[in-house]
């Protein structure tokens, strides 16, 4: 070979090995891709929220495992239900990429995100409080039938549906009360119940925004073994201030400060986290 096609051939042969690298490395990527679609039911890459120039949101990344329940945890003002209006479309987001099971929802509308199984609660109790508890469950088994805009047929149509919301009801420990108005129904009952609408809709994935706040001791043991329970077979997605639920619950912990992920582990790993007991108490040795 002369001097003058050797370096022509080199170019060549480094061309050719750099295009079978770049060839694997899409192909890592590829399968990295599927594995994570198929472990996890929901990420987040760079998720990001601003409001007037405030960063209410800074470029979380999350990871949410099939049939785990995961909490999201911090201080006030951390993001935590900003998160949860984002993942929800609630509110758009200014940056990032959301994907529900192998789908990209960061475009998509509240209604076609719930219809795909991701189906949320709300800090306030959102249940009926004219209805009773039967008919608030009975509203949300409805849908399947395809009559929920039918306002001129008489309501007996429902009827077939009492047996699977009594059923409902009886798996969050309310089948006593399904002829009660929700409204007469004590706090955390209230909460029960729209956990147990929540679940007439199927979800494969619940996001509970503070299920037990304001609770009194019983209710918050009540309602964290109703989320123990429900969570077989499903995944769960939480924000919680009592850490005493989260450590009881959950299988893996964020930890969001000022709109970004502090920390993430399970619960010995962040509560021994020196950045999150700072964040939390105001000094690491609390």
């Amino acid at each position: 070979m002369t001097a003058d096609t050797a370096g022509p051939e080199k170019y060549k042969r480094k061309q050719h090995h750099g295009a079978i690298h770049a060839e694997h490395r899409a192909v890592r990527l590829l399968t990295l891709g599927v594995r994570m679609s198929e472990d996890h039911i929901l990420t987040t890459r760079g998720l990001r929220r601003t409001f007037a120039g405030f960063t209410a949101v800074d470029g979380i990344d999350l990871n949410i495992a099939r049939h785990s329940v995961h909490a999201l945890i911090g201080p006030n003002g951390a993001g935590k239900t900003t998160v949860f209006n984002l993942l929800t479309r609630f509110i758009a987001p200014t940056a990032g990429t959301i994907h529900y099971d192998g789908i990209d929802i960061t475009r998509r509308q509240p209604a076609a995100i719930a219809q795909l199984g991701m189906v949320r609660s709300f800090q306030i109790s959102a249940v009926f409080g004219h209805l009773t508890a039967l008919e608030n469950v009975r509203l949300g088994l409805q849908r399947r039938l395809g009559v929920s805009y039918h306002f001129w047929r008489s309501a007996r149509v429902l009827d077939q549906l009492n047996d699977e919301a009594v059923e409902l009801l009886d798996s969050v420990g309310l089948a006593d009360f399904a002829d009660t108005p929700a409204v007469e129904l004590a706090y955390g009952r209230k909460r029960a119940l729209e956990i147990a609408t929540t679940l007439a809709l199927d979800p494969k994935l619940m996001l509970l925004d503070e299920p037990t706040q304001g609770m009194g001791a019983e209710d918050v043991g009540r309602v964290g073994d109703l989320i123990k329970r429900i969570a077989a077979g499903r995944t769960v997605l939480m924000v919680e201030h009592n850490l005493s639920v989260v450590a009881k619950l959950a299988d893996r912990i964020t930890v969001l400060n000022r709109g970004a992920v502090l920390a993430e582990g399970d619960y010995a790993e962040v509560s021994n986290n020196r950045d999150v007991r700072q964040a939390y108490m105001g000094t690491e040795n609390a």
